[in-house]
């Protein structure tokens, strides 16, 4: 039941969609200004989240009358998009000035955000249920441990450092966007 080729390729891709390291400048920024982030709460209510998408969004998907193949194409753009705004480090998507930070923003949007939950459908579409489960549980584990350490992180790798990191996850992100593009678009008109 369980293929480890498929959990090491699905983990790979939500790692590089939440790009926990990548986040590390914000989550540091974060830190500085609301204080201590919870990172157990953050990180359990994170995988929930995804989990619970992991469930129920293709019902909710069949409620308003779309199929996951549409999804799967229209998560595809999301993630070419995320993926240009890493390599290009140009924003295009702006997000609100937090006033708190363990649930909201570090569990949701930037642990299991738009990108995420698009990447989740569009990764059930191709892989087994338990499969995607254990790889949402590894990288719950490494974001916490990010979370955990990002203070070290930050000052061992630097800017230039996590610049780097960035832009790597950004085309490897970049290149699942176009695979999850080209495999689902075929189901569009069938």
């Amino acid at each position: 039941m369980f293929d480890w080729k498929e959990i090491l390729t699905i983990s790979m891709v939500l790692f590089a969609v939440i790009d926990i390291v990548g986040s590390i400048p914000i989550i540091v920024d974060l830190r500085s200004k609301v204080g201590h982030i919870q990172s157990e709460k953050a990180t359990i209510v994170a995988a929930c989240i995804m989990i619970a998408f992991l469930f129920v969004g293709e019902e909710i998907l069949k409620l308003i009358g779309i199929d996951v193949n549409s999804f799967a194409v229209a998560g595809s753009f999301v993630l070419f998009f995320l993926a240009l705004e890493m390599i290009l480090g140009i924003r295009l998507y702006k997000e609100d000035n937090p006033t708190t930070a363990s649930i909201v923003p570090i569990a949701f949007p930037l642990i299991a955000g738009a990108g995420t939950m698009t990447t989740i459908l569009s990764l059930r579409a191709e892989y087994e249920i338990a499969n995607i489960i254990v790889a949402i549980i590894i990288n719950v584990i490494v974001v916490y441990a990010v979370l955990k350490a990002s203070g070290k992180i930050e000052k061992a790798l630097g800017a230039n450092g996590l610049g780097i990191i960035r832009k790597i996850f950004g085309v490897i992100l970049l290149a699942i966007a176009v695979k999850l593009f080209a495999t689902n678009v075929k189901g569009l008109f069938i």
